[in-house]
């Protein structure tokens, strides 16, 4: 049996995202998972993620920390309200802020392994920490601070 990511809880007014939603037929699809303490994601950039050849777009690294942390802030906020995450109401987390700091070129042709910490949980914000890693190297560190989106976000018709 596969262990559901973070993302695959979202209920399905809540899956449209570019980065992470599963329902966006054009999107990333991004998946994260607890390992211990830190919430991990992997994803293989396509040809087409490119900024200049054999290296990767930095809007890319930039939406793959973003999506991840707000993924890894409602699984932690569940974590914190000792709940399940498809239990109701459902916890879902925006972006408030998002500062990212790219180290060095992120290669095209490899497995890239974005790697969370909670950084801190205070009422309805949450604070992650990531490192996004290429072959054993750190190419970018980015950190999000998630807001829990109020139920009303997600009722608007498009």
């Amino acid at each position: 049996m596969t262990k559901k990511a973070f993302q695959d809880f979202y209920p399905e007014n809540m899956s449209h995202c570019y980065g992470c939603g599963r329902l966006n037929e054009h999107g990333l699809h991004i998946q994260s998972h607890w390992e211990g303490e830190e919430s991990v994601c992997h994803f293989k950039p396509h040809s087409y993620h490119t900024a200049m050849p054999g290296f990767v777009y930095g809007g890319l690294i930039a939406s793959l920390i973003d999506c991840h942390s707000t993924g890894t802030a409602a699984a932690a906020a569940y974590r914190a309200a000792n709940r399940e995450m498809d239990t109701n109401p459902p916890l879902r987390y925006v972006t408030a802020a998002l500062h990212v700091d790219f180290l060095k070129p992120t290669p095209m042709d490899t497995l890239l392994e974005l790697r969370g910490k909670v950084a801190e949980i205070k009422g309805r914000k949450v604070v992650i920490s990531v490192d996004l890693n290429a072959d054993g190297q750190t190419c970018a560190k980015g950190q999000v601070v998630a807001v829990q989106a109020p139920e009303t976000f997600f009722t608007a018709t498009k």
